[in-house]
């Protein structure tokens, strides 16, 4: 099933946000439907790097809606869908001279496609694990449910009750005005007075009490205008805060407006109730009438309520963001972002009546030095239902701009509470105007505060700003929360983090990884609850022994999960945050070739590491590591392709794959076998290359060796180990039969071939592993041995080629010294000295070719 047909299958809510999604202009969501197979097909992230690739996916984007559109063209009820994708080719074409831009915009849908996916996956996720809380919610939505079932029985009611005490009263006037007509006796009309009386009294009685009931109505209706809008409307804000931090909860209008709009009828029709009590008293009124006395004050208190109601249902239901920002609440000076707002009050006769105006909060700048806004683009639109699959009052602003105000001599100027840019917040204003059945009320919301940066430079310090204010301030007024920002607690931190992971790899942080990381903040403790860290701490403070702060190291890691290791960290493969000292612990434990992922602690920018156990032949486990992989490396090959192909030089210059178990005790192939993507030629109908493979090869000293010895204190000196400098030639070698996707020949030369691999002390690879249990050598690194070097050498060839004929035209092909780098041909050589010296530095011994 395509990614596009899973979205179709989403519940309204998330439906609706893609529906909202492609209610942009940059890619249709026809072209999307119709060509769904072939788009999800590509490689829409490396086209926007590559302008050639993305020349190519352009032309052949381009044939496809031509193609459709001939396949309209033969339906006779396909004209508009016809017309429709000539419009979408000539759009299009505005990108003929920058194809990599139209690869960026297709890319971004197809990840937010993915957002949603999986906030709709977590959020399942999260109504299965959380019985106990959803129960509780289900609970109060059933109160709500039951309190508004019941004011609207006694709506009714009382709409049969007025009724009666119209007609009541039409009788009395009737018998009364009767009465003065009538010429009878003195006794008879004596008679006829003391019947008035007793029909007067009851419609007195009767008035009383329905004035009683609408008091009654109202006391009920405050209780539920209080839930509504002191708890559940509280709670949703909050909830929303949290989610534009990362956190799966549900975000949905849906119940409240429902709500809102029942209880906002119910009081017009009580509303409507009172003005036909003045139509009762214009008729008829009597001394000591209750209607003159007791109605002001309930048509106040019904004036209150309506409008406490219909000024909190105005909210902003999007929070303001930039279709390829960071996420939420970040937004870019000249860069459009986007914002709705929604109506929780759902009345036709409004609709396409009540305009909203957008403008920056600049009453909240008046600091020195604290930077002022306009909004530029569509500042006025219509609440209309148009824009919303349930038919909601919204109005979806898609092209506002923030442009700086230029005060005074320019520049930022001298900030009075010495914040930087990120750590101002400024907040988004819509105003309309509520008209409706003789009620008006001014309507205002305002967005969650935004930081506002004007370099893409400074988005992960903008990102960081937005989490620790959303972690920890509910009052959304509070845009000096910098000045004096409060700590946050372990638990409020933790949570936070492992929302992020949440967000980029769809999978939280476990307690381990939650205690590995508050061991690196606090050092050992019985108990973190009441550890705290500061805003300093988590942002501007450099790690020990490192040049980058903790938020810094963490981003680089979240930006390397959400781009190269997605998969792996969602099907828990990547232990990730776990101490060396510990990490020794567990592998040391296990079966020959037993390896575990972990991320690095001293790159900035976020890398990935392996490590695994060996035993040398007397049983005595070390553990080896690799250097870790950066973005760089994972960019150009996927991290289950180095684990598949990574090899190790032991005895007699073989190449072995020391990698066979995923900790605690997976087989490699079932662990990574799905993720496996061996790139050949074959694959582009363009390219006819011989088939290649790339594979990491290290020497014996060409490791980082982890020996037994006492754990150092993670906090400070737990990290990993710096590059060795002066590591032999051949620490590594990459086996590559023609310029490899990653390095070429060109480019592999010793510091580079060295750098691979890192050591903080010497190791030794045995020659064999032990034969005894229970460090018996794994089955995967048998098998190796078994196979003859020249077995080994054509398993990277096509099976249909021989061998030797292949070889001989390749060594003696004019083109062969290009780009070789010479300090490579080191060998002692026979007959070929120089083929064969290629060959026994690919890690073979000599191959007798036959002419």
């Amino acid at each position: 099933m395509t990614q596009w047909e899973r979205l179709q299958q989403l519940d309204t809510v998330y439906s609706q946000r893609a529906f909202d999604l492609y209610n942009r202009d940059e890619f249709p969501m026809e072209v999307r439907h119709y060509l769904a197979h072939w788009i999800e097909g590509q490689d829409w992230e490396r086209a926007s790097r590559d302008s050639s690739q993305a020349a190519f996916l352009f032309q052949v984007l381009l044939e496809n809606l031509d193609n459709q559109f001939s396949r309209f063209a033969q339906e006779r009820d396909s004209f508009l869908l016809q017309r429709n994708f000539r419009r979408y080719k000539q759009n299009f074409q505005k990108y003929q001279e920058e194809p990599y831009t139209l690869a960026n915009i297709i890319h971004w849908f197809l990840v937010k496609e993915r957002e949603i996916l999986n906030d709709a996956e977590l959020a399942q996720q999260v109504q299965t694990l959380q019985v106990q809380p959803a129960a509780m919610e289900l609970e109060s939505q059933r109160q709500v449910e039951k309190s508004l079932k019941d004011l609207k029985t006694k709506v009714e009611v009382m709409e049969h009750s007025i009724r009666c005490l119209e007609e009541q009263q039409d009788e009395f006037d009737f018998k009364y005005q009767t009465h003065l007509m009538d010429c009878c006796t003195e006794e008879e009309k004596k008679m006829q007075a003391e019947g008035l009386q007793k029909m007067l009294n009851a419609l007195d009685k009767c008035r009383k009490n329905f004035l009683s009931d609408i008091s009654t109505m109202l006391d009920a209706a405050d209780v539920l205008r209080s839930v509504l809008i002191d708890e559940e409307l509280v709670d949703w804000k909050w909830r929303q805060q949290k989610s534009c931090i990362g956190a799966p909860d549900d975000t949905s209008l849906e119940h409240l407006e429902k709500w809102f709009t029942q209880i906002i009828e119910c009081m017009f029709q009580l509303q409507k109730f009172l003005q036909k009590l003045d139509e009762l008293v214009g008729k008829m009124t009597y001394e000591n009438d209750p209607i003159p006395v007791r109605k002001p004050p309930l048509k106040s208190r019904v004036d209150t309520l309506l409008t406490n109601l219909i000024k909190s249902s105005f909210v902003v239901e999007t929070q303001p963001s930039m279709p390829q920002g960071r996420g939420s609440l970040v937004l870019r000076t000249n860069v459009q972002f986007s914002v709705k707002v929604r109506l929780l009050y759902k009345v036709s006769e409004l609709n396409h009546v009540m305009k909203v105006t957008v403008s920056v909060n600049n009453a909240a700048s008046q600091l020195k030095g604290f930077r002022k806004f306009n909004v530029l683009g569509t500042l006025s639109k219509a609440l209309n239902m148009a824009e919303s699959m349930n038919g909601g009052m919204v109005a979806d602003f898609r092209h506002l701009t923030l442009k700086d105000q230029k005060v005074g001599g320019g520049g930022k100027g001298i900030n009075d509470l010495s914040l930087s840019v990120t750590e101002e917040l400024h907040r988004i204003i819509f105003q309309t105007q509520f008209d409706y059945q003789g009620l008006s009320v001014p309507l205002e919301t305002f967005s969650l505060p935004v930081v506002v940066i004007s370099n893409s430079s400074q988005q992960q310090s903008a990102w960081a700003s937005v989490l620790w204010f959303n972690m920890l301030c509910s009052d959304p007024e509070n845009v000096k929360f910098f000045e004096t920002s409060p700590a946050a607690t372990w638990p409020q931190f933790g949570e936070m983090l492992s929302w992020q992971f949440l967000s980029c790899g769809k999978r939280g942080l476990d307690n381990d990884q939650l205690e590995t990381l508050a061991i690196k903040l606090f050092g050992k403790q019985q108990s973190y609850d009441n550890c705290k860290i500061s805003w300093t701490k988590f942002s501007k403070e450099n790690l020990p022994d490192t040049n980058f702060s903790l938020w810094v190291w963490l981003d680089g890691i979240l930006t390397l999960v959400k781009l190269y290791l997605s998969d792996l960290w969602s099907d828990g493969s990547i232990m990730g945050f776990v101490s060396k000292g510990k990490e020794r612990l567990l592998l040391k434990k296990k079966q020959n070739g037993t390896f575990l992922l972990r991320f690095s602690e001293s790159i900035k920018d976020g890398g990935i590491t392996f490590s695994w156990v060996q035993y040398a032949n007397d049983g005595t486990p070390s553990v080896q590591t690799v250097k870790p992989f950066t973005s760089t490396d994972l960019k150009q090959i996927a991290l289950p392709d180095i684990l598949c192909n990574f090899r190790m030089m032991i005895a007699e210059n073989i190449p072995v794959n020391p990698l066979c178990y995923l900790y605690p005790n997976t087989p490699k192939d079932q662990a990574f076998g799905k993720y496996y993507s061996e790139k050949t030629g074959e694959e582009n109908p363009y390219l006819k290359y011989l088939k290649t493979k790339l594979v990491f090869v290290s020497k014996e000293n060409g490791c980082s060796g982890v020996r037994e010895g006492p754990e150092s204190d993670l906090s400070t000196q737990d990290r990993d180990p710096p590059s060795l400098s002066d590591a032999g030639d051949d620490g590594l070698l990459l086996q590559a039969f023609e310029k490899s996707p990653m390095l070429s020949s060109s480019t592999i030369d010793d510091d580079m071939l060295n750098s691979i691999l890192d050591s903080d002390s010497e190791c030794t690879v045995p020659e064999a592993f032990p034969p005894t249990a229970p460090h018996t050598s794994p089955s995967c690194l048998q098998h190796n041995f078994s196979e003859s070097p020249l077995d080994i050498f054509a398993d990277a060839l096509s099976p249909d080629i021989d061998v030797n004929v292949t070889l001989h035209e390749f060594l003696n092909s004019p083109n062969i010294l290009n780009g070789i780098n010479f300090r490579m041909l080191q060998e002692e050589s026979d007959d070929f000295a120089l083929d064969s010296g290629l060959i026994q530095d690919l890690g073979y011994p000599n191959i007798p070719l036959t002419p």
